[in-house]
């Protein structure tokens, strides 16, 4: 019997054969993971990640590899940490931000990127539109810097007494004076003052809050910005050491002890990336899934805070809230 017809019998059995010598087993996919930010604080953005990854079909060790690469927040890191991934042949890119996203689409444009933009995508030329990303680039984008009035109303609601508010915002974010403009003019419709104090370190964060105290403030908007999210202990200490309501703009803030949080799910964001990372690990191109951007707000309302602050939740915010931490 020839080789041929060996391997036809051998088939109909159902027996496997090895492959032909010096043939190679195709090597196990790799995921470079590309982010701004430190990997403790946003260990639970992976795990969100790789949970929904796995649902694909594809868990980390098994048969899926994946780079990390951190930048620690210092942004002129990312060019080169792209690159890295790119000259590692990486078969698809996760960009945790929209600075990593730009850093990623720079360094390839073959590679598929998918990414977690927190603003618009479009208006930043990293795709043509959300329904038809184009070229190799897709994700999620939460427009964070519009829900900015709502915080502020949300705030004043909670604390209508407050005429003073303060808005702590990062300096070295684009989108912050965007978001600082948005809060003016929310805070000349409701009347109450507003005073903006700008932090980028730890220690610029205690000074804030300082400062806060010496303007009288009745209540705190916590800008949005990774690096507050990777300071959320310290803030929400801050905020109960010298007893100021504060609002956030996310709910991982209310699950550390923040008082009230607004905003949508980050969690369900990169849950979504996930599995747009497994579809194309299976063929899908990035031009062919839409910017997906989330349609639920949570309000979140830590109730053991307000007690402890010595404050009453109206009955109207309580019952519209998603989830209240007692």
């Amino acid at each position: 019997m020839n080789r041929r017809d060996l391997l036809i019998s051998l088939a109909g059995l159902g027996i496997a054969c090895p492959p032909p010598a010096g043939a190679q087993q195709k090597a196990m996919p790799v995921v470079g993971w590309l982010s701004s930010t430190s990997p403790g604080p946003f260990a639970y953005q992976v795990a969100a990640f790789l949970q929904e990854l796995s649902e694909t079909g594809y868990v980390e060790g098994e048969n899926v590899a994946i780079e990390y690469r951190w930048a620690e927040f210092r942004y002129d890191r990312l060019p080169a940490l792209a690159a890295d991934l790119v000259g590692r042949k990486v078969d698809v890119i996760e960009a945790s931000s929209g600075d990593a996203a730009l850093a990623a689409k720079s360094a390839t444009s073959t590679i598929p990127i998918v990414s977690f933009f927190g603003g618009d995508p479009v208006a930043t030329g990293l795709v043509a539109s959300l329904a038809r990303p184009g070229d190799n680039l897709t994700g999620v984008s939460i427009l964070f810097i519009e829900l900015t009035p709502k915080l502020l109303e949300l705030l004043s609601e909670l604390v209508p007494q407050a005429r003073v508010i303060v808005l702590l915002a990062n300096p070295n974010l684009a989108s912050t004076e965007a978001m600082i403009r948005d809060a003016q003019e929310a805070a000349r419709a409701k009347g109450v003052q507003l005073h903006i104090l700008k932090a980028s370190t730890e220690s610029e964060i205690d000074a804030a809050f300082a400062s806060l105290v010496q303007l009288g403030a009745g209540g705190l908007l916590v800008g949005t910005d990774p690096f507050f999210l990777s300071r959320r202990e310290q803030l929400v200490a801050l905020a109960s050491r010298h007893a100021v309501p504060a609002i956030y703009n996310v709910r991982e803030y209310a699950e550390a002890g923040g008082l009230i949080s607004y905003g949508p799910s980050i969690t369900a964001a990169f849950r979504l990336l996930g599995t747009y990372a497994g579809r194309i690990l299976k063929g899908a191109k990035p031009a062919d899934l839409p910017v997906e951007q989330p349609t639920k707000v949570e309000l979140v309302i830590n109730l053991k805070t307000a007690k402890a602050l010595g404050l009453t939740v109206p009955p109207l915010l309580l019952a519209r809230a998603d989830e209240v931490i007692e």
